[in-house]
């Protein structure tokens, strides 16, 4: 008799094949048969009209840290995640010379926008080397499997010491060995991959560029060195892919014999820069190297309430008078003293910070109960003020004060640039891409995108009204199979004997996200922004139930992921 018996399931099996009805049996943990008629389980669901996907593959989280201290790993547990993979961009803690825990963490805080004392309250360090890092993780349970890559920073300030800070150091022969040696060893460990930021726009809480933004061709073969030696891992980059970057981290690529992935997204201070990357990519993968993009689903933008990190008047001198209020409060007071308010909105200091946010307050969209995520520039503070000869101000207070002061706005700074989606769209189609970007334990204060793939798999293929859509099974492809294999987890992402049984059956129709919200729940009482779905009916980790009708069993059947070795490169 087999454990779990799904009868009648609108089955999306992760392949991109297209769907079919039919019954899915679990034993063991593993999918052990489909079709129709299956023998009896000890569980057995009805799921006539609802949909069997694979569980959601999130390749680029930075749960370095919750990991240790949050068993729930929210917000991707309402969203149908069955596997997060962390130590991207570079940072991370491990390994880690104790007394150096403060620099990690104000790295982190820098770079991923997660408070300093959230960090140093919530993880207890107990460990030196990679490995034990890893170690330490396994012990913990979790609601979903997790991984994890070696951050290059980790691995350069532990070898270089407080040189290591400093991206203009360059490390010496025997350093570079030293490099090698751990990454290797880290990856031998279980690491899925190593991991490096190439961006200025990365900077320590005190100001400090990331230690590895200009590390040279030496230093990057030293990592890719470790690769070749383990024959496992990706290569994951951060990189805003100026003159001759692309031709290093192809040489970087071509030595470890890895998968090399990048980010992949539009700035709009250059808008077209993304498509020469993405040619790039096309071009190495036409040579026989393995190269992708990682990808977003959506534009991405910065939310702005009274409580988030970042609001328009924050920085107003009259502002002081309310710090250390929440919204409701703030909104309370405001209305007993219309004076303050319109102080607020009217006194301009015209000083270099005000004038960038009065910029960024003209590209900002109210976000409302509909949730528009590609919404008109025509609906833009800006256009809105031009035509009702007001300012931007008055309508960001008016934004802000709705909903008894817990209004919320949205101002997109990436992947908008053309005021739609169409730019998303191309990357999401191409076979060089794969999905990424959403940060999910990141940017807790200003971005929400953790709930990115339920908000793929719902607009791209039937929400959408501003442009073409994607067939539904080609994106659960993506957020699936492809990630897993692009990871090197080929056990998952795939409804078919065999296969581990992470599972989502879910309420199509009523799948949909619930408006981000503003919460306190982090070590040191730190707040942060989080965003729930609806339609979630089960979902399954190893064949454990893990959520029920949009909410949490309490189950804990997560394992962590470690990297397992392909043909021996030479």
């Amino acid at each position: 008799m087999h454990d779990l018996v799904i009868r009648g399931a609108t089955v999306v099996d992760g392949s991109g094949a297209a769907r079919r009805v039919e019954d899915v049996a679990v034993s063991d943990g593993l999918i052990a048969e489909t079709g129709r008629g299956l023998s009896a389980g000890r569980r057995e669901i009805k799921a006539d009209g609802l949909m069997l996907i694979p569980g959601f593959v999130d390749i680029h989280t930075h749960y370095d840290g919750q990991a240790t201290w949050d068993a729930a790993l929210s917000p991707s547990c309402w969203h149908g995640v069955t596997t997060a993979v962390f130590g991207n961009c570079g940072v991370g803690f491990a390994p880690l010379k104790a007394p150096d825990a403060g620099y990690l963490i104000n790295l982190m805080q820098g770079v991923e926008d997660i408070p300093e004392a959230v960090l140093a309250e919530g993880i207890d360090f107990t460990w030196e080397t990679f490995g034990e890092y890893m170690q330490a993780l396994a012990d913990k349970p979790h609601a979903m499997d997790i991984g994890t890559q070696l951050p290059h920073a980790a691995l350069r300030f532990y070898v270089m010491g407080q040189r290591g800070a400093d991206h203009r150091e360059v490390p010496t022969a025997a350093e570079l060995q030293t490099m090698t040696r751990l990454a290797e060893e880290a990856l031998r460990a279980g690491a899925l991959g190593v991991s490096t930021s190439r961006t200025p726009k990365h900077r320590a809480g005190d100001g400090r560029p990331t230690p590895s933004m200009t590390a040279d061709a030496p230093e990057l073969l030293a990592l890719a060195e470790g690769l070749r030696r383990a024959g496992r891992g990706v290569l994951q980059v951060n990189s805003d892919f100026g003159p001759g970057e692309y031709e290093l981290l192809r040489q970087a690529a071509r030595h470890s014999g890895r998968p090399l992935s990048v980010l992949l997204l539009q700035s709009d201070k250059n808008p077209e820069l993304w498509r020469e990357t993405l040619a790039n990519l096309k071009a190495g993968r036409a040579e026989g190297l393995e190269m992708n993009g990682q990808v977003g689903a959506k534009g991405i933008g910065i939310l702005m309430c009274f409580d988030a990190s970042r609001h328009p008047f924050l920085d107003h001198p009259a502002w002081g008078a309310l710090e250390g209020l929440r919204g409701q409060q703030v909104a309370a007071r405001l209305r007993q003293d219309p004076a303050l308010m319109r102080r607020l909105v009217e006194e301009r200091s015209n000083t270099p910070a005000e004038k960038f946010t009065q910029r960024m307050l003209e590209r900002s969209f109210v976000m409302d109960d509909a949730q528009n995520y590609e919404p008109d520039l025509n609906d833009s503070l800006g256009a809105r003020a031009a035509r009702a000869n007001t300012t931007v101000w008055a309508l960001a207070m008016e934004a802000l004060m709705a909903n008894d002061g817990e209004g919320l706005m949205m101002h997109p700074f990436e992947n908008y640039s053309g005021g739609n989606l169409d730019v998303v769209r191309e990357m999401l189609v191409s076979e060089a891409t794969v999905m990424g970007l959403s940060d999910a334990g990141a940017h807790v204060g200003l971005i929400c995108d953790g709930a990115a793939p339920t908000f793929l798999i719902k607009y791209w293929a039937s929400q959408r009204l501003r442009g073409e859509r994607i067939p539904l099974e080609f994106l659960v492809s993506k957020q699936t199979r492809g990630n897993a294999l692009a990871y090197g987890m080929p056990d998952r992402g795939l409804i078919a004997a065999g296969m581990k049984a992470d599972l989502n059956l879910i309420d199509y129709d009523a799948l949909g996200l619930l408006r981000p919200q503003i919460v306190r729940d982090m070590p040191a009482g730190g707040k942060r922004f989080i965003q729930r779905a609806r339609g979630y009916r089960h979902t399954f980790v190893s064949g454990v139930e893990t959520l029920r009708d949009d909410e949490l069993t309490g189950q804990l059947p997560g394992q962590l992921v470690r990297s397992k070795a392909a043909a021996r490169v030479v």
